[in-house]
């Protein structure tokens, strides 16, 4: 058995992730009674001072992590990233405007299809007939000069593919989906509009949507827009329009306080990659395993390969759980094998599953 020493397996799931134990015994603490309020963690009322801390804290530490300037605005909303693909559009475009999408994903194609509720959303690139493999490189696509923006998505879980440079927009503004890498991967925030993540991968569970807007996005927003879609109401009430879901800001507020405590950004990003380059050695060391991204475009959250046929990658899984590594099965429309490394996931984690991996191999070449 793989399983750590706290009872836990090695949890390589998609989302929601794992979390770092720290923040799991926080939240554990903080149940019965937070921050000594008297309230339980998921009694605790949106409108009060000791939520109100909470909410400023996690929004000071993003934009401490992150370096974002001052003059963003920064939402928690809900929704999701699925929202986000209408939402965004829905604020920074008008009816028949142009916008321009960098396709490497299943994500990317669904923010197109909502986007052109809109607008009029063009693919300027797109690998869907190479099984999305790849990221495009500079130079190899044209934005409209009409454009209104340029959106990408920076890192592809469902086939393990990931940007590892600015993706030129012409000078148009850009629009990001940093769902899956946010704070696990260096990134300038001014060199982007919008940017719109949930936390359930890489900064807490499900149920918080981060939104970093510039003032020309602000600036950008509509007239007259469903009061919940309008990133203007929620600026307005601090992201607090609504009843907000205090118990994911709660725990967003610890994971980036041990983001802080284990070397910020930096230190995220030097473990992620030392995560990955562990797997992706294993998966090159041999003609066993079969990595599905080009080399050049190898994400660092989401390491994704197959197995010779599809019975051993089935006994592989099964293995891998009586063994306790979880999260392991590809996504449904992809299949064979994914391990995602976000930042809650340890390099002994990665350590126990490529020691698996030799196992396996030899109990099965």
């Amino acid at each position: 058995m793989y399983v750590t020493t706290s009872g836990r397996i090695h949890n390589f799931g998609a989302g929601p992730a794992t979390l770092p134990l720290q923040v799991v015994e926080e939240c554990q603490n903080a149940l019965p009674n937070l921050n000594e309020s008297g309230f339980g963690l998921m009694e605790i009322s949106h409108r009060s001072e000791t939520f109100q801390e909470i909410i400023d804290s996690a929004m000071g530490r993003l934009r401490r992590i992150l370096t974002i300037p001052d003059e963003y605005t920064v939402l928690f909303l809900q929704g999701g990233a699925s929202l986000q693909f209408y939402m965004s559009a829905l604020n920074l475009l008008r009816p028949g405007d142009h916008v321009d999408f960098l396709v490497t994903g299943a994500w990317s194609q669904k923010a197109m299809k909502e986007a052109n509720r809109i607008g009029d959303a063009s693919p300027r690139w797109d690998d869907s007939e190479n099984g999305f493999k790849s990221i495009p490189k500079n130079g190899e696509y044209s934005i409209r000069n009409d454009a209104m923006y340029v959106h990408y998505t920076s890192n592809n879980t469902l086939f393990g593919t990931q940007y590892h440079h600015l993706p030129d927009s012409d000078g148009k503004p850009r629009v990001l989906d940093a769902s899956s890498d946010i704070a696990g991967v260096p990134i300038d925030v001014s060199a982007h509009d919008l940017i719109y993540a949930g936390a359930q991968k890489n900064l807490g569970p499900s149920g918080v949507t981060i939104v970093i807007l510039s003032p020309w996005a602000m600036k950008r927003v509509g007239d007259d827009l469903p009061t919940m879609l309008d990133y203007s109401v929620h600026s307005s009430k601090g992201s607090l329009f609504n009843t907000p879901n205090t118990f994911g800001i709660f725990v967003l507020d610890r994971v980036l306080n041990w983001v802080e405590e284990n070397g910020g950004l930096e230190g995220s990003v030097a473990r992620n990659i030392a995560k990955s380059n562990l797997l992706y050695e294993e998966l090159d060391r041999s003609s066993f395993w079969k990595p599905h991204a080009k080399k050049d475009s190898r994400s660092v959250m989401n390491v994704t390969w197959r197995l010779p046929n599809e019975k051993l990658e089935e006994k592989f899984l099964q293995e891998a759980t009586i063994a306790g590594l979880g999260g392991l099965k590809g996504h449904r429309s992809v299949g064979g094998i994914r391990a995602s490394l976000y930042n809650g996931c340890s390099i002994k984690s990665v350590e126990a599953l490529v020691i698996f991996m030799r196992n396996f191999e030899q109990a099965n070449h």
